[in-house]
């Protein structure tokens, strides 16, 4: 088995944005540098690398020379989030063999239909989401797109974390991704990754208004 050699920047990143996901942190915690690297038993020099990267993509800010600290919640930057994921997951479909989408669009469609619920738990509709996502751009083999669209979906997720909490029945659309499905069961790629684009802006709508007014 081969062994994959990464700079630990980007396993301190990884393991962060991990931590990110399952809400540890929260929005606006100031980040204590040489606390974090003695519990993640690293140097404060790839860790700071690690939180320059995540800085300049919107997961941290820099408290102006004083460090780093998670970024605080904003409608503006959510709904930049969620554009920029809806283009992102739609380029990453375009770029997807047209072959491996037709195999793995009746897949697609069995659990879209195995998951009809209009309100559910944050976590459940985290866990299937997530599935249904990862098969649909399984097919892409660009690397640093799919990477891209890792990093800025952990932007993302913070939101939910931050404001629903894992049990907190959340609105979601099932017809969206069952409409994606038939579109690729019936080789409309193009109508496809709009639907895509249209899933992920009306599930922005719906979490839009948990957000509070930005000041």
């Amino acid at each position: 088995m081969p062994i994959e050699r990464r700079p630990l920047r980007e396993q301190i990143r990884e393991e962060l944005l991990s931590r990110l996901d399952r809400g540890d942190f929260a929005a606006g915690t100031d980040i204590n540098e040489a606390s974090l690297a003695a519990e993640l038993g690293v140097s404060r020099t790839p860790l700071r690398e690690a939180l320059i990267t995540l800085a300049g993509e919107g997961v941290l800010e820099s408290n102006q020379g004083r460090g780093f600290r998670f970024a605080p919640v904003s409608r503006k930057e959510f709904r930049e989030l969620c554009e920029i994921v809806a283009a992102l997951e739609s380029l990453a479909l375009d770029c997807s063999d047209a072959a491996h989408l037709r195999g793995i669009a009746p897949e697609l469609l069995r659990l879209a239909q195995e998951f009809p619920d209009r309100v559910a738990e944050q976590q459940v509709i985290e866990r299937h989401d997530d599935e249904w996502h990862d098969l649909l751009l399984s097919g892409c083999r660009n690397e640093r797109l799919l990477d891209l669209i890792t990093s800025v979906k952990a932007g993302m997720r913070r939101y939910a974390h931050l404001l629903a909490g894992d049990e907190t029945p959340l609105e979601r659309e099932a017809a969206e991704h069952r409409r994606v499905a038939e579109l690729l069961v019936d080789g409309d790629l193009a109508k496809a990754s709009q639907a895509l684009r249209d899933n992920w802006v009306n599930g922005m709508e719906r979490m839009m208004s948990r957000i509070p007014a930005d000041g």
